[in-house]
């Protein structure tokens, strides 16, 4: 069944507070093949809260993760992230569309700090694989 086009705008609750540690700061650097000296934590570090806040999305509306196909994601900084930030993510859905069988969801997450200041806007397309595919 496609999702319905009264998401477009919806924002959902934010993810629980995220301790950036550097030791997980070092695991993801490890898991993704960048070096980390522990100065600057990897650009993509975010996706960590925004899974966090894809996931709990997919949850909310009931649709099944297996049937998501990552299609792009992009990360705007307002400032870098530092372990010892402790963030949060807001995901809103900011487009969708239908395109054979299958909905094309365009989504904004804005992480945030503890003082709520804008740290990092991740954006992502998701495919949601309609129920023939």
């Amino acid at each position: 069944m496609p999702i319905d086009q009264s998401l477009v705008g919806r924002e959902f609750p934010p993810t629980r507070p995220y301790a950036v540690a550097e030791e997980k700061v070092r695991e993801f650097a490890v898991a993704v093949g960048t070096p980390y000296d522990g100065g600057s934590v990897p650009a993509t570090f975010p996706i960590v809260l925004a899974f966090d806040a894809m996931n709990q999305f997919l949850e909310a509306e009931q649709v099944e993760l297996f049937r998501i196909v990552h299609g792009e994601q992009r990360f705007h900084y307002e400032r870098p992230i530092r372990p010892g930030d402790v963030l949060t993510a807001t995901l809103s859905v900011a487009s969708l569309r239908q395109i054979g069988g299958n909905d094309i969801i365009g989504t904004r997450s804005e992480i945030t700090d503890a003082g709520g200041a804008l740290v990092c806007t991740t954006t992502a397309t998701l495919v949601h694989r309609g129920a023939d595919q």
